[in-house]
């Protein structure tokens, strides 16, 4: 989608993928510093590994605790979260309409939970973070050291009243039966709410299909994707590339029977 973005700016450049043992993270991140760099995206499980490795962060980045975009200027680099504006923008997408002090739970507690809690919280959402690891959900929480969010078990979870379930764990990213939640909460939610599933490949998840069959809207995070992408590709080149092209871009990639 970055290439796409590329050809309708006009400029020269690519984007290309690669795959960085932890171990590699130091030398990879030094490497961005090559005159003709303008940066990188950072994925699991190297977004918040790579914070001490930057000269500076964002505001985002910094309250955050992760960083996913990271732009290269003059020998230096600067740590971004593009994933918590780019929640916000899919969510609106997908018709939520942010209603002030409205419940949402937040499953996970890595740094793409940490990005939707930034996001939630910041457009006066009370958050509930759900993990299958309390503690690590407690040290989210304790974050942001904010009434408004809390930690909880599942069965602790405010789920008749929550407008929005975001799945920011990693469940259904490798394997599409794997889910993070037991289907009966879902049918604990108004027929109102939405499950927005940060997974985007596959199209459908297993999470995804229980939320519809329980009578909900459910959307993947391809919106999500796209949305932080066109934010990465604009503090890299300074082009406003409508969020349209990485989504057509996203969905010609798609393999045949993936679009959901």
């Amino acid at each position: 989608m970055h290439r796409a973005a590329f050809a309708h700016a006009g400029l020269n450049g690519t984007y290309d993928a690669l795959r960085v043992a932890p171990a590699d993270l130091r030398s990879a991140v030094a490497d961005l510093r090559r005159p003709g760099v303008l940066g990188a995206n950072l994925s699991l499980p190297h977004k918040e590994a790579a914070l001490p490795l930057l000269d500076s962060l964002s505001e985002a980045a910094r309250a955050i605790g992760a960083v996913n975009t990271i732009v290269h200027r003059d020998g230096a680099l600067h740590g971004d979260n593009t994933d918590a504006p780019g929640l916000s923008a899919a969510l609106t997408d997908a018709g939520y309409d942010w209603p002030d002090g409205q419940d949402v739970i937040v499953l996970g507690a890595g740094g793409a939970a940490r990005a939707a809690v930034h996001a939630l919280l910041g457009a006066g959402q009370r958050v509930w973070i759900v993990n299958r690891t309390l503690e690590r959900a407690q040290a989210v929480a304790a974050h942001w050291n904010s009434p408004h969010v809390q930690a909880v078990s599942a069965h602790a979870a405010p789920w008749e009243a929550a407008a929005l379930v975001v799945n920011a764990s990693s469940a259904g990213l490798n394997d599409p039966d794997q889910t993070p939640l037991d289907a009966a909460f879902l049918t604990r939610l108004s027929a109102g709410a939405l499950m927005y599933d940060m997974v985007y490949k596959p199209a459908e998840t297993r999470m995804m299909r229980e939320a519809r069959a329980a009578g909900l809207s459910a959307e993947n995070g391809l919106g999500m994707l796209a949305h932080q992408a066109r934010l990465a590709f604009r503090a890299w080149t300074g082009a406003d590339v409508p969020v349209s092209v990485f989504l057509n871009a996203l969905q010609a990639d798609a393999p045949a029977g993936d679009q959901g």
